[in-house]
């Protein structure tokens, strides 16, 4: 009896190593090794599936390699000409080298989101308001930029940052609301004198083909008396062009008298 129990719990002590000595990953997951506190170059990153660790000689670390979308808190920013606004962000990253990621930075996590608000403050600071309102693509282009170089030796890759909302004072805000009102009343004062332009030139061209050509007017003041005469309830007095006169004038002193 002795024997078997002895047995027995040499098997339940084998069972209990195995058990505790396999992993399973997912296939996003990635398995960082330590073997004795060391992490081998070549076999230190196992996964995805079923993986076998030492009990007590070896520790795994699970690095996720999705993508990881987060929201960079409200900064309060000076911009280049002294606008003081509020700006919150999202950023989204992933990891490339699990081996990186673990190894030379404590909180890969928390380290980015500490770059991100930095960074944020430091080319939002360095932009015209006017700038941050009308390119802000171009802003988001630089903001991945500078934190994917400096997030580069952690084995993070920055893919896209985006400023969500810009939020701007009391007073800013009026005189924002100023500013576009005058700029639609500057608009629609430069449309109005390029259409009295534009109706001018017409009419000198108009009076100009009239000019050559007397009998334009004669078919004009025609066109008119006949629109105007359409409305049956009203009398209309028109005064008559002496030059209306002008062909029966000259037919009559070209006329010879009579015998």
């Amino acid at each position: 009896m002795t024997e078997l129990s002895g047995f027995a719990v040499a098997v339940a002590v084998i069972v209990l190593i195995i058990m505790n000595s396999i992993r399973i990953l997912k296939e996003y997951e990635r398995g960082v090794i330590f073997t004795l506190g060391r992490v081998d170059k070549d076999a230190g990153i196992k996964g995805p599936g079923l993986i076998i660790v030492l009990p007590i000689i070896q520790r795994v670390v699970r690095v996720d390699l999705r993508v990881v979308t987060m929201d960079v808190p409200s900064q309060d920013v000076i911009t280049r000409d002294n606008v003081t606004v509020k700006v919150n962000a999202v950023l989204y990253f992933r990891v490339v080298d699990a081996r990186r990621a673990i190894i030379e930075v404590a909180d890969f996590y928390y380290a980015t989101l500490q770059i991100a608000q930095t960074t944020l403050r430091s080319i939002l600071g360095q932009s015209q308001f006017d700038d941050l309102l009308a390119k802000r693509d171009e802003i988001n282009i630089e903001l991945q930029k500078i934190i994917d170089q400096q997030t580069e030796p952690w084995g993070i890759k920055v893919t896209n940052v985006e400023v969500k909302n810009v939020d701007l004072p009391e007073n800013m805000q009026r005189a924002i609301a100023r500013q576009a009102e005058a700029e639609r009343e500057r608009r629609a004062k430069v449309i109005a004198a390029e259409g009295e332009f534009q109706a001018a030139q017409k009419l000198t061209d108009a009076a100009a083909i009239i000019q050559t050509q007397p009998g334009a007017l004669q078919l004009r003041f025609l066109q008119t008396v006949l629109t105007l005469s359409g409305d049956k309830n009203s009398t209309l007095i028109l005064p008559l062009p002496i030059e209306l006169f002008t062909p029966i004038l000259n037919a009559m002193k070209n006329e010879k008298p009579r015998q």
